[in-house]
């Protein structure tokens, strides 16, 4: 075969390598996360997510419009309490710093880009887990569904586009659909956190968010070593009548996001997480990798495993980038 077959001929020039290239990153298929604090009078750097903040009002608006001008597909907001219950009360209200945000963003740039709430109360919980829990200490997973309902309800009612259920228990998305509809709100989108693995990769999120946690999460989001169970999870939250399903982490489980993909009939999201985030810029600070490079290979690698949407710190930074190739 050798010398008639040279694969190499596709890659000689850059024109070539583009026109042949089999995965396209582009600024749409990005989300950018972020924190909002109560109270904050400036933005709060996180320690170990160099370059990511806990936002004010204020400073999360010029963030999002920021975005926007990238032009990164969406935002998904978290919101930091100055008060902890054992409900995640503040999580619900209307005058509670995710709400708040919520509508500041939507007053900013309309329907700019596509907003995000972030279901779930383990940023407002006293113990810091995603449900309320019972006389025993467990979580209470049918108890919890109708505080998740309530929630998602205040979030479109404040201005999401779309809700994000990411607590992991079962009948979620059922449970928010109905809400949903039955205030009114059928045109509101649902992103399923459909398969989410109690990963060691979470640990500087938990910072960012000032996490109360007691324990683990074990009980609720998979165990790592499990792929067909993810599969079954992504299956009823189709039937239960999600929008968009999502895998987190990402690199670590590129495996279950192609088999996600595989089998889904609604856009498949990723969420690069903290861990990843953190883990890369560490590297390049000690001058191991190069860093811009690292974060697009990752980027597209979890694109070319299957995600149609990513969720990443770097999405306006990288979005940047590709605006100017």
């Amino acid at each position: 075969m050798f010398p008639e077959q040279r694969p190499r001929r596709l890659r000689r020039t850059p024109a070539l390598r583009r026109l042949v290239a089999e995965t396209s990153l582009e600024p749409r298929h990005l989300v950018l996360p972020v924190f909002v604090k109560e109270g904050a009078a400036e933005p709060v750097p996180i320690g170990s997510m160099p370059g990511v903040v806990q936002h004010t009002r204020d400073s999360l608006r010029k963030a999002v419009v920021e975005a926007v001008e990238a032009g990164v597909g969406g935002v998904i907001l978290f919101g930091i309490p100055l008060e902890y219950d054992a409900d995640g009360s503040r999580g619900l209200a209307p005058d509670g710093v995710l709400n708040a945000a919520l509508r500041d963003v939507r007053a900013e740039v309309g329907d700019a880009t596509v907003v995000i709430g972030d279901v779930c109360i383990d940023e407002f919980t006293e113990h810091g887990h995603c449900g309320v829990l019972d006389e025993h200490g467990r979580v209470d997973n049918d108890r919890t569904l109708r505080i998740y309902a309530e929630m998602a309800v205040a979030q479109v009612e404040a201005g999401a586009h779309v809700v994000a259920p990411s607590g992991m228990m079962d009948g979620q998305v059922a449970a928010i659909r109905a809400a949903l509809d039955g205030a009114g709100h059928a045109g509101a989108a649902v992103l399923a956190y459909a398969v989410k693995y109690a990963s060691a990769l979470y640990g500087p999120f938990r910072e960012a968010v000032d996490s109360q946690l007691v324990g683990d999460r074990k009980t609720y989001q998979q165990d790592p070593a499990n792929a067909r169970e993810g599969l079954r999870e992504a299956r009823l939250d189709l039937a239960e009548g999600a929008d968009m399903i999502m895998v987190k982490p990402a690199t670590a489980y590129l495996d279950v996001l192609r088999a996600v993909k595989d089998l889904s009939d609604v856009p498949v999201a990723a969420y690069q997480v903290s861990g990843e985030y953190a883990m890369v810029e560490a590297a390049a600070a000690n001058g191991w990798i190069d860093r811009d490079r690292a974060v697009l290979e990752s980027l597209t690698a979890i694109r070319r495993a299957g995600a149609d949407i990513v969720l990443t710190y770097w999405a306006t930074e990288a979005a940047g980038w590709l605006n100017r190739r």
